[in-house]
């Protein structure tokens, strides 16, 4: 009797001591596990995409954008893999932020390191801007005066910006202009120092209008950017016309050209990285800024992303170049120092 009662003592110690040990284990967050792997699988839909060379539907090519923030909620997913003890989506989760890793890499080549000092047929500046349905034109003008580009890009050019741009003292100090579009987001707009010979829009439902300019006795090909943004519904028309941007691009020859605007793109798209295939090379990447954003500005350089750019073919190298604030748009302006050699 009393050995079977000590046994019954040593089982309820037993299970006593796994109870113990069960919680020692700790519990195992299923709502945190659950949170990470939605997080995880949100994530790795556009890493996928991205993997492969596409945008993808909607809202894949929205979240592209911002795929160097994808680092923080994967390190949140790894932490409550880690916290929930789900060690395969502790897996998944190392594995988003290599594969997040990996494409944070610049897109295309740097300048070359003696660019500065290769000497040139020609050089000038280039300023490219949306000016937000024109509300931006006033700052645009005090900007232009101060910084003096002998080239301007300008898009969401509105009828107070046409206005601006034909005043007498913006005329006096670039003669040479194309102004397009019926205004708001559709009109677009080049200014030069240098005769412009103007040339086919590349069509879309933004105006993009291009020039052939005389640059110290250099043909240079001038190219306005401003595709349609990827909106919900609108993904189809927005590759169509980043597309014919790149046509355009593919088609120059061994003409020198520079495509500056606001491309709705970053190099985390498909369709952006196919006109860099074509020969072009990004002036901010070869600068060493492919990741510095210039939209939206109330988020920048905080949360942003970079789709503003001044795209160069080889022949033209970029020296040096800023981004600007300007007040009443939520782009930020880029300018850039070009040398053709």
């Amino acid at each position: 009797m009393y050995t079977g009662a000590g046994t019954r003592q040593d089982r309820g110690a037993a299970d006593s001591g796994g109870s113990a040990g069960g919680r020692r284990r700790g519990p195992r967050h299923p709502v945190i596990a659950a949170l990470s792997v939605l997080t995880l699988l949100v994530l790795t839909v556009p890493l996928a995409f991205r993997a492969g060379d596409e945008d993808g539907p909607t809202p894949v090519p929205q979240l592209l954008a911002f795929l160097p923030w994808f680092l923080a909620p994967a390190w949140l997913a790894a932490l409550g893999a880690a916290l929930s003890r789900r060690w395969l989506v502790l897996l998944w989760a190392l594995a988003v932020l290599a594969g997040t890793g990996w494409f944070l890499r610049p897109y295309g080549p740097p300048a070359p390191s003696d660019t500065a000092a290769r000497p040139a047929k020609a050089q000038f500046r280039v300023l490219t801007a949306n000016l937000k349905y024109g509300n931006a034109t006033p700052d645009l003008v005090r900007t232009v005066r101060r910084e003096r580009p002998q080239i301007v890009s300008l898009q969401e050019c509105d009828a107070r910006c046409a206005a601006a741009l034909r005043a007498p003292a913006l005329r006096e100090e670039y003669p040479y202009r194309i102004i397009t579009g019926d205004g708001g987001a559709r009109g677009s707009a080049l200014l030069s120092i240098y005769p412009l010979h103007r040339r086919s829009e590349v069509r879309g439902r933004l105006s993009m209008p291009g020039a052939i300019a005389d640059v110290r006795g250099e043909r240079i090909a001038l190219q306005v950017a401003h595709p349609m943004p990827p909106e919900p519904g609108e993904t189809a028309a927005w590759r169509v016309e980043l597309d014919r941007l790149r046509a355009m691009a593919a088609a120059r020859g061994k003409l020198p050209t520079l495509i500056a605007g606001d491309f709705n793109s970053s190099q985390d798209h498909a369709a952006f990285r196919a006109i860099l295939r074509t020969g072009m090379h990004d002036a901010a990447r070869m600068l060493g800024n492919s990741r510095t954003p210039t939209w939206p500005t109330r988020t920048t350089p905080v949360l942003g992303a970079q789709i503003d750019h001044v795209l160069l073919s080889g022949s033209l190298l970029p020296v040096d170049g800023q981004f600007l604030d300007l007040r009443g748009t939520d782009h930020r302006a880029l300018l850039v120092n070009v040398k053709l050699v």
